[in-house]
């Protein structure tokens, strides 16, 4: 692991940003007050700007904006309510219920609405031990609105200041986890590669650079600075995304369907280890791109990564002239394949080397209504909030079992009498989450990290008296509280305990036993609520909804597949046919892979018929990559290949597709498979060209037009029968899932 590549990564990264931007936009107002010796005011201020914050995260400009605006107006509502009836335990008791049910239905509108739900709340926690009346809630509610107003117009210059700085950000996250998907598909050539384990990884990899992908895009293709303006860098930057997700199809084509034959047929030379150093090269090579693009800079291209795939070419040739037998011959096919695979990704990391320059003349080849094909345009209906008001949606769900769990917290709060009690709601309120995987990761987490934090806290407070360097680190640990939040939450809770220790130690001079005690037993009984609710209070488990995503994913691929195969036909696609089919493939795929893994966090009893569902889950991968090798080769070999043999295969697995389809969604449909298509005269054509090559071979011809011919032929025929064999065993799995149950 190069942890100097790690360092820079996140030194650049919108992570480490958005914490220097929210630590100084928390910390200034505090500080600008206390030198007028108005201390507490500043904090009321401070509070205002911290819970806006929480609503800025990455996205289109306007998007941000609307949201921290509308979530200032929720705070400045439920903190005046809350502050009003704090005197009242039975009236406060409902108010809570109603604010926890309504902000987590609001959900509904999409991951923004989500965070401003979750920030209402953290303020009504926060006002509950600040009673008022009068004109003091007035007071409150004013300085919370100057603290909303300060951080949300901070925000805004600073975009001002460098437009196009999170999208750099947003892209060179992208690149950074593509990478590692790269390096995962490199442990298929390990000598002792556990197939389960990768493909395992590589699900939830997938997953991941999904979600990436779909917040550069909605960065990119709803941000009319980079869509409607003409400027060289906005344009740079949508063609080093459109060109990162070319490279992500070329990254998952694949040349055969079972890595141990080809084990098997190298075994005893160094072939199988060559090829994933390479592919580790071209990780690491991506790398340093995603840096470049996160830092602003040009990335510097050597010719490192060109000289290895000169010396594994000559290292194939050697062995291929030296060891290839008629028999072997179908391997070296295979492994001449990837090889031309990397040397195309490699190509395309060249251009993308080019686009860092931010010279590279770049033609704006899509009108902008092209890219309004390529986004989902949320619902902001009040119809879209009443439909899913029914115990069918997971959002009612969650926001049912939050309202009740917060209630049940808060009813602990008053006979428990520990001081410091809304930590009890505020644990709630941050672990609970729509899935039950997410909420049993988070409770542990936060359990852990309050752990760890609190004997980090007492190291520091005990060997540190000075009340300057005790800010400063009060400072270092908010920084990594907030910089760590969306991305490790276990390491921002240890940076944040011992924060709130100092904090409580700096401002109010507490004595630390009681704030520690006080955190610990409080964080303990809300995670153990948060436990009980997610595991008994109208769960909605994975095993209920992957059904329907496992028949979108086919579904999906199905509409590809009809795509990719019309170069086939002779009937070229157009680009923005082709791209739009691709996206919905991939993010289909995405959907499920992310939707399995939560699965796998769900309790053991309710994972029915979890092996068939990784059987599910790893054909539609490979269904994917298959039919992106398919449209790759369309791309390539299709003169070679226009021919009406292909008609009953794709037929065939067409028809297979759209059965298992509708046998996954309780449609009628037979349980006869479609009529098989004849091999006959395609599998002839192959063997001809394969005797004619064998002939060649022992007559010591090398590069002939027959070689040439059969690596085209047999390419794409290869294809369609791995993509026919894997369409059969998703009907078989689907009649399986079916009777199952």
């Amino acid at each position: 692991m190069d942890y100097l590549k790690k360092y820079k990564s996140f030194l650049y990264s919108y992570y480490l940003s958005s914490g220097v931007r929210i630590t100084a936009g928390v910390v200034l107002p505090a500080l600008i007050f206390s030198y007028f010796d108005m201390l507490s005011q500043g904090v009321a201020v401070s509070l205002g700007a911290m819970c806006v914050s929480g609503t800025d995260n990455p996205g289109p400009i306007h998007h941000r904006r609307n949201g921290m605006l509308i979530c200032l107006l929720f705070l400045i509502i439920v903190a005046s309510l809350t502050s009003l009836t704090a005197s009242y335990p039975v009236l406060l008791g409902i108010l809570i219920t109603a604010f926890c049910f309504v902000l987590s239905m609001i959900g509904v509108y999409g991951a923004r609405a989500i965070a401003i739900g979750v920030n209402a709340l953290l303020i009504m926690v926060l006002q509950m031990s600040h009673p008022s009346q009068g004109k003091e809630v007035l007071i409150q509610a004013a300085y919370i609105l100057l603290g909303g107003l300060w951080y949300t117009g901070l925000s805004l210059m600073l975009h001002k200041f460098a437009p196009y700085r999170l999208g750099q950000q947003a892209l060179g996250e992208c690149m950074a986890a593509t990478a590692n998907y790269i390096r995962i598909r490199a442990q298929f050539y390990d000598d002792n590669a556990d197939f389960d384990k990768i493909y395992r990884q590589m699900i939830e990899q997938q997953a991941i650079v999904h979600t990436e992908q779909e917040l550069v895009r909605e960065l990119f293709y709803k941000s009319r600075d980079i869509v409607k303006e003409t400027t060289n860098t906005g344009r740079t930057l949508l063609m080093l995304f459109r060109s990162l997700v070319d490279l992500f199809e070329q990254i998952m084509t694949s040349y055969h369907d079972d890595y141990k034959d080809l084990h098997a047929a190298f075994d005893g030379t160094e072939l199988m280890s060559r090829y994933r150093q390479l592919i580790m090269q071209l990780a690491a090579e991506l790398d340093d791109i995603s840096i470049a693009v996160k830092s602003g800079r040009r990335s510097r291209e050597t010719t490192a990564l060109a000289d290895a795939i000169k010396e594994t070419r000559r290292y194939y040739i050697e062995l291929r002239n030296t060891k290839r037998t008629p028999e072997t011959l179908e391997y070296y096919i295979t492994m001449r394949n990837i090889l031309s695979n990397i040397e195309d990704i490699a190509d395309r990391m060249h251009t993308l080397h080019l686009y860092t320059t931010y010279q590279q003349k770049v033609s704006n080849v899509n009108t902008p209504d092209d890219y309004e094909k390529f986004i989902n345009r949320q619902d902001f209906s009040f119809k879209t909030l009443i439909d899913n008001l029914s115990m069918q949606s997971n959002y009612f769900r969650h926001a049912l079992r939050v309202s009740l769990a917060t209630l049940a917290g808060y009813i602990a709060s008053l006979f428990l009498h520990v001081g410091h009690s809304y930590w009890i709601l505020l644990t709630i309120i941050v672990i609970l989450k729509p899935q039950y995987s997410l909420t049993k990761k988070r409770n542990f987490e936060r359990l852990f990290g309050t752990i760890a934090g609190a004997i980090i806290g007492l190291g520091i407070l005990y060997f540190i008296k000075d009340r300057t360097v005790l800010f400063v680190i009060m400072l270092v640990l908010m920084l990594g509280t907030y910089s760590l939040l969306r991305t490790n939450y276990m390491f921002a809770v240890i940076f944040m305990t011992p924060y709130v220790l100092l904090i409580f130690q700096l401002l109010y001079d507490i004595p630390l036993k009681n704030v520690l005690t006080d955190r610990l037993i409080d964080t303990t009984i809300g995670s153990v609520i948060a436990f009980i609710a997610n595991l008994l209070i109208v769960p909605l488990w994975e095993r209920s909804q992957i059904s329907s995503l496992i028949a979108t994913a086919i579904e999906k691929n199905t509409a590809w597949f009809k795509t990719a195969i019309t170069n086939f036909m002779g009937n070229p696609v157009t680009p923005i046919q082709y791209r739009i089919s691709r996206k919905e493939a991939f993010v289909a795929l995405g959907n499920l892979s992310d939707a399995f893994t939560r699965m796998l966090g769900d309790p053991k009893w309710q994972q029915k018929n979890i092996n068939i569902i990784h059987q599910f889950v790893v054909y539609n991968h490979l269904l994917t990559s298959h039919i992106a090798t398919l449209s790759h080769f369309g791309q390539k070999f299709a003169v070679a290949n226009v021919t009406k043999d292909f008609v009953p295969v794709t037929n065939y697995i067409e028809a297979e597709l759209c059965a298992a389809t509708a046998i996954l969604k309780g449609e009628t449909t037979s349980a006869e498979s479609a009529r098989a298509p004849q091999w006959q005269m395609i599998d002839k054509r192959v063997t001809n060209l394969m005797m004619s090559r064998h002939k060649e071979l022992h007559q010591g011809l090398t590069d002939t037009e027959t070689r040439k011919l059969l690596l085209e032929v047999k390419s794409v025929t290869d294809e369609f029968r791995i993509i026919h064999d894997v369409t059969t065993d998703i009907k078989k799995a689907s009649l399986q899932l079916a009777a199952g149950g």
